[in-house]
């Protein structure tokens, strides 16, 4: 325990997801000692971003206007919908360079014990916008857990009577991986996922 607001500053970064106590209490410490660092430039970042980042009107992705920038560009193709747990998802999914469709950013997956239900995510509005009659197709692209996995149920048993193709993305073994250190559930999806090998 440190005085006052020292102690006051290691609780506050601790309180961010990722960040231990120990690592709390070295940033902190990095930010005392450091007189390059530019306290008043990370104070004004943290404000403007809590002032001008709001989430997407149709998506539910972060962005600085109203409607985010994948939903802006023309040349995104606007027949498939590629659903994800957060909007650091699409950042990652943007990354493979392989996906040219539109998002929809649930803002979490199904979790009961945390009191999170369908209505606490953007379930409902997913429906609104698969009542426009070009949407193809559906990629479910919930982390492979079990609160990625029931929502990826749930997605599939209200999305398939609506006749609109629903796909979830491939999951199993990561590239230089090995067998005896994947878990039951990941190995379990590499063998549902199995492709037949062509001449």
């Amino acid at each position: 325990m440190y005085d006052g607001i020292v102690q006051d500053l290691i609780d506050e970064l601790g309180r961010l997801p990722g960040v231990g106590p120990k690592s709390a209490q070295r940033i902190a410490f990095h930010i005392i000692q450091t007189e390059s660092f530019d306290v008043d430039r990370l104070a004004t970042i943290l404000q403007t971003v809590r002032q001008r980042v709001r989430f997407c009107v149709i998506c539910g992705n972060i962005g600085e206007e109203e409607r985010c920038a994948i939903c802006r560009d023309p040349r995104r193709i606007p027949t498939t919908i590629c659903v994800v747990e957060e909007a650091k998802d699409v950042v990652a999914i943007e990354r493979t360079r392989e996906y040219r469709g539109l998002y929809h950013v649930l803002g979490g997956a199904l979790n009961p014990m945390q009191g999170i239900g369908p209505d606490q995510l953007r379930v409902a509005s997913l429906m609104t916008r698969l009542q426009d009659a070009s949407i193809e197709e559906v990629i479910i692209a919930t982390d492979p857990n079990v609160e990625g996995e029931a929502t990826a149920t749930y997605l599939i048993r209200s999305l398939l009577p609506l006749g609109v193709k629903v796909s979830r993305l491939a999951s199993g073994l990561p590239v230089g991986g090995d067998l005896e250190f994947a878990d039951e559930m990941t190995l379990g999806r590499a063998f549902e996922g199995r492709r037949a090998v062509e001449h």
